[in-house]
C-alpha cells in the first residue's frame, strides 16, 4: 500500500537522516533540478521518456502505457536491487507525484520494500521553496566577507565551513564565481537548484549566532539573489580582506587554473576588453595568448578589478567595516576566526 508524505514530512525525515529521497525521473530532469540530497534511480532514461511522450501525444494514452510497461518490466530486477541496497527509509518522487512515482512505490511494495511517495512530486517541492523564500527573514546578524578580487574570500569561507562555522557558500550554490571569468572550471546551476540550496543553508543556520557569506552582487552567473539577502548584506558587518597583490595573483591562479582553461580565459577577457585602456588591453590579451597568465592577472587587477572595487567600497558605511590584513589567505582565515570569537552581534 502506497503511503504519501508531504514536502515538510519528507524534509524532516531527511534532516533526521532516517530517509533518503529518490528521484525516479530521467537523468536529464534530475540534473536540471532536484531535492538537495536526493539520488537518482530513473524508471525511464531520457530516450525512453522521449519515446513514451511521443506515443502519448501522437498515438494515445494506452499505447504510451503499454510501451512504458514493456520498458519497466525488463528493468525491474535491477531497479529493485538498487532500492534494496539503500539502508534508510526511502521516498520516491517524480514531476507531479504521478505515474512514475506511483509505479515505483507499488512495485517496491510488492517486493516487500517500503517507499513513501512525495505528494505532488517535485513540483510541490518547488512551490514550497518559492513560498518559503518569498517570506523568509534572516533573524541572525550577517558577517560579510569582502575585499579585492583574488583576496581568497571564497576560500576563507570554505575553510570556516569545514570547521563548522555557519557559512552560506553562495558561489558554490550558484556554480559560478560572479565575475566575467566566473564560469571557468564550474558547472553553472539554474535558479531552481540555487533556490533549493540557498533555502537549505538558511534553514540549517537559522539558530546560529550569526551567518557568514560573501559580498556578492545581485546576480551570480545565471542566478539572482533574493532581495532579503541583499538587504541583509547591506546591514551586515563587512570584514575587508587585504592581502598582498602577489598573493592575490597566486590565489587566482590556484582558483581558475588558466593553463587548463586557456581558450575560455581569452573568450571571457574579450567580453570586457573594450572597458580597459587600449594599450593595456592589448598587453593583457597578448599575455593570455602567450600563456603569461600571472602578468595578465596582475594587469587585470590593476586596471580593471581594483578600480571597480574602490568604487564599490565607497558605498559601504565605514562604521560597519573591519579591515583584516594578512600576508596569506590562510592567515586571513585565522584572523577572521579571531574576530568571530569575540563577535557580540
Amino acid at each position: 500500500m502506497i503511503q504519501d508524505i508531504t514536502v515538510e514530512e519528507l524534509l524532516k525525515l531527511q534532516k533526521d537522516k532516517s530517509l533518503l529521497p529518490v528521484d525516479v525521473r530521467s537523468p536529464s530532469e534530475f540534473a536540471a533540478a532536484t531535492i538537495p540530497g536526493s539520488i537518482n534511480i530513473p524508471i525511464f532514461n531520457d530516450e525512453e521518456r522521449a519515446e513514451i511522450g511521443t506515443l502519448y501525444k501522437q498515438v494515445n494514452v494506452q499505447a504510451a502505457k503499454e510501451r512504458g510497461l514493456e520498458i519497466v518490466s525488463a528493468k525491474l530486477p535491477a531497479f529493485i536491487r538498487e532500492f534494496a541496497a539503500i539502508p534508510q527509509q526511502k521516498a520516491v518522487f517524480c514531476w507531479r507525484g504521478g505515474m512514475r512515482s506511483k509505479t515505483s512505490a507499488t512495485v517496491l511494495s510488492l517486493m516487500g520494500i517500503k517507499a513513501y511517495r512525495l505528494s505532488g512530486g517535485i513540483r510541490a517541492y518547488r512551490k514550497w521553496v518559492v513560498e518559503q523564500l518569498e517570506n523568509f527573514e534572516v533573524k541572525v546578524p550577517a558577517i560579510v566577507i569582502n575585499g579585492h578580487t583574488g583576496s581568497g574570500k571564497t576560500k576563507i569561507l570554505r575553510l570556516l565551513q569545514q570547521e563548522g562555522y555557519p557559512v552560506l557558500d553562495l558561489e558554490g550554490m550558484a556554480g559560478h564565481r560572479g565575475s566575467v571569468f566566473g564560469h571557468i572550471g564550474y558547472a553553472s546551476r539554474n535558479q531552481k537548484t540555487f533556490d533549493s540550496l540557498l533555502l537549505q543553508g538558511l534553514l540549517q543556520h537559522h539558530e546560529a549566532p550569526y551567518i557568514l557569506f560573501e559580498a556578492e552582487s545581485q546576480r551570480i552567473g545565471k542566478v539572482a539573489l533574493p532581495e532579503f539577502l541583499l538587504n541583509k548584506k547591506e546591514e551586515g558587518v563587512h570584514l575587508w580582506i587585504e592581502i598582498p597583490v602577489a598573493e592575490r595573483v597566486r590565489q587566482i591562479m590556484e582558483d581558475y587554473e588558466p593553463e587548463k582553461h586557456a581558450e575560455a580565459c581569452i573568450q571571457a577577457f574579450l567580453r570586457i576588453k573594450e572597458r580597459i585602456h587600449t594599450p593595456v588591453a592589448a598587453e593583457i590579451e597578448a599575455d593570455l595568448r602567450a600563456g603569461q597568465y600571472e602578468e595578465a592577472i596582475r594587469l587585470l587587477l590593476e586596471f580593471y578589478y581594483d578600480p571597480r572595487y574602490e568604487h564599490t567600497a565607497r558605498h559601504y558605511d565605514s562604521e560597519k567595516r573591519v579591515t583584516v590584513q594578512a600576508d596569506s589567505v590562510e592567515e586571513a582565515a585565522g584572523r577572521v576566526k579571531d574576530y568571530l570569537e569575540n563577535f557580540k552581534g
